[in-house]
């Protein structure tokens, strides 16, 4: 019997056994474990025989060869690996030479291998991209290709050495054709995990548009006509008193919000970290996903940054994910030509064209047993993957992701990166380390968020329709029962310096954090449950009430210089205001302070003092947001980056990414001394996915 699959390929019973027959032949081994005890420093293990380089030892220089065995041997991975990331050896050289060494032949995976040759179902392809193991229909029989640098090469070599007959039934093939391939005839499976992912499995936590004909919108402005049409009524029947419950109500949430910030900034408990070191065979794979869109200009500086981790070459998974009608920013990455560990990823184009898609399009290829996210301005301190680790180690398995501290690079910009500069410091210095210091939910800063791999997808990854994904992923791992803590790193951001493209992020954030709150309000009990009291308050405070006091915060401004003029209003009321007015901007101005403080900048401090215009205009976004959710609530306005005229980071006194210890030797010599030309991945064509 037979079925088949959405992408068409004919699958049965007894192609699926042999399958499983024939994969147990092969086994992926895991990558090195990451155990508790990874940190301990111990003896410098002896250096194996690495007879998976024994097909091109004498292509390379005695040199060339020491190193490979030597890193082999320090990070825990095969030769091979060592000499493919560094760009010692191209790997499709390596791979047709392992092949003829063994007896096996090299498989192209050109356009020729149909979908219907693979017996897989599409979960079961997509999954054949990080395992490396293909099953083809070839030559009459059920061959399989294997991609050696995503499987263990030296293991391979020893299951050929005991069945001399088994090079009939394998072929090799590199691990970005066996990718592209992937990517290629599952594309539909992976287009619709990307956008309809999280609304097929759990439609209730999606900001997905309704399955009913009636539009979200229509609902939306309904429930808002009927709201304004009962306060419209209550304020003829009885002016007075509406509108002083009215003001007393907006205001007690406006005073609620400035207390939560309170309590962040009085409750945050320093951790002493003690200092661990793990040794780089422990160390798990970890891939890194940047979305790009119209970044040209940011490219180069995003690949030095990355490059500079302080993190094994070897053992990093970093995805460049493209839009197909972004050609410039292509182009600009095809100049840099990065190599690996980079691959360029290209999103399907259909579904919203917001990140979260294109995150969730690059999940499929993940190798790594930990994922961050980066965008294209950042610029993360060196050691940042290894501190995230130290967290994961020394929390427990609930906790399901880390956030660094974000700050501005671009401070000196103007009066608006200034506040900018002061709000970031606020915010994740003082603040969220305050509310995670008491394991309280945390709406995520869209970046530098590390994920364990397992945990993200079992959640059900990014809302592809939910402009601030990062809010919305946080409070979703918060209900399934997961935590999210803080460390001690930083990633340097640019802030937007003018008005325009400032109002453009802001009202995207706080549409974001409208449909985020509208999203885990439909059912208010079970959010109570899953939350509880506490993170059930500080949802209400941190996701809605920071949309609700900036959108107060106008109405109050006008109500209290109406009543202020003479003969206008009761002074009790103007009491109300001053209260609220001189709360939040003492409490953000202190938070704002204490946070320029520990950063050293201080010099800053002084743009607080506009912090009533900043209001102003952050109330000014919330409405402008507010609209646009009505009217166009999938809407992303694209934040344009490369546009700052100052850095902190290149300026004197302020700390520049070091280059990993593993970036620093070039191998320029080591090339040099061969005396062959090696053919770098740099400098070689690659397979680029795309998911179309």
């Amino acid at each position: 019997m037979g079925y088949r699959s959405a992408d068409g390929a004919v699958v049965n019973r007894a192609a699926r056994n042999n399958w499983a027959a024939a994969r147990s032949l092969i086994f992926a081994v895991p990558e090195p474990g990451f155990a508790p005890s990874a940190y301990h420093r111990r003896a410098a293990p002896l250096l194996p025989p690495c007879p998976e380089i024994d097909c091109v030892r004498h292509r390379l220089a005695p040199n060339v060869v020491a190193y490979a065995e030597l890193r082999a041997a320090e990070i825990g991975l095969t030769a091979d690996r060592v000499l493919c990331a560094n760009g010692l050896i191209d790997e499709t050289d390596y791979v047709r030479a392992l092949a003829a060494s063994l007896g096996m032949a090299f498989e192209p995976l050109s356009w020729r291998r149909t979908r219907e040759q693979c017996p897989l179902t599409d979960d079961q392809l997509i999954a054949a991209a990080t395992t490396g193991l293909l099953p083809l229909w070839l030559d009459g029989g059920l061959t399989i290709v294997i991609a050696p640098q995503l499987v263990d090469s030296r293991r391979l070599l020893a299951v050929a050495a005991e069945d001399p007959h088994l090079g009939e039934r394998l072929r090799l093939t590199t691990a970005p054709r066996l990718q592209a391939f992937v990517a290629s005839h599952s594309a539909g499976e992976i287009e619709r995990r990307a956008v309809d992912g999280l609304r097929s499995a759990r439609p209730d936590l999606s900001a997905a548009p309704p399955a009913t004909r009636r539009p979200r919108r229509a609902v939306l402005g309904l429930a808002a006509g009927g709201a304004a049409g009962l306060c419209a009524l209550a304020a003829m029947v009885a002016p007075q008193a509406a509108l002083l419950l009215a003001e007393l109500a907006l205001g007690s949430v406006f005073l609620a919000w400035t207390g939560l910030r309170l309590l962040g900034l009085l409750s945050e408990r320093f951790v002493r970290r003690k200092p661990r070191t793990f040794t780089d065979d422990w160390l798990p794979v970890y891939t890194i996903v940047v979305a790009l869109y119209r970044e040209a200009t940011s490219v180069r500086g995003l690949v030095a940054a990355l490059r500079a981790l302080n993190y094994p070459v070897e053992k990093l998974d970093i995805k460049l994910v493209l839009e197909p009608d972004d050609h410039e920013t292509r182009e600009a990455v095809a100049r840099l030509r990065p190599g690996p560990p980079f691959e360029v990823i290209v999103a399907p184009p259909g579904g919203p064209r917001t990140k979260p898609k294109a995150l969730n399009a690059a999940l499929p290829f993940a190798r790594g047993k930990f994922v961050a996210v980066y965008d294209a301005e950042d610029r993360p301190e060196p050691d940042q993957l290894r501190l995230a680790l130290e967290a994961f180690v020394a929390g427990d398995q609930r906790l399901a992701c880390v956030q660094a501290r974000l700050t501005i690079d671009n401070s000196r910009d103007s009066w608006l990166s200034r506040l900018f500069t002061a709000e970031y410091a606020g915010l994740f210095d003082v603040f969220l380390p305050g509310l995670a210091a008491w394991r309280l939910p945390l709406p995520l800063g869209g970046s530098s968020n590390h994920f364990r791999t397992v945990v993200l997808r079992e959640s059900g990854a990014w809302d592809p329709y939910n402009v601030t994904e990062d809010a919305d992923l946080g409070m979703r791992l918060a209900r399934f029962g997961y935590r999210t803590a803080m460390i001690l790193s930083s990633t340097y951001e640019e802030a937007p310096a003018r008005f325009r493209p400032w109002l453009k992020q802001r009202t995207r954030w706080f549409k974001g954090w409208l449909q985020t709150w509208l999203v885990h309000m439909r059912s208010p009990r079970q959010l109570i449950r899953e939350l509880g009291w506490s993170g059930f308050a500080v949802f209400q405070l941190m996701v809605g009430g920071t949309v609700l006091a900036a959108l107060v915060h106008s109405l109050f401004a006008a109500a209290m210089l109406i009543q202020l003029a003479p003969g206008n209003g009761p002074i009790s009321m103007t009491s109300l205001h001053f209260v609220v007015f001189v709360g939040g901007y003492l409490v953000s101005g202190v938070l704002g302070t204490m946070g320029l403080a520990r950063r050293g900048l201080l010099g800053c401090a002084w743009a607080l003092l506009l912090m009533p215009l900043y209001w102003l205009m952050l109330s000014l976004a919330a409405w402008r947001a507010f609209y646009q959710l009505l009217r166009d609530p999938y809407r992303w306005e694209k934040t344009e980056h490369g546009l700052a005229k100052t850095s902190r980071l290149a300026g004197h006194g302020e700390r520049r990414p070091a280059v990993a210890a593993n970036q620093r030797y070039r191998f320029k010599s080591v090339a040099a001394s061969s005396g062959r030309r090696l053919r770098l991945n740099g400098a070689t064509k690659r397979p680029v996915l795309s998911i179309r």
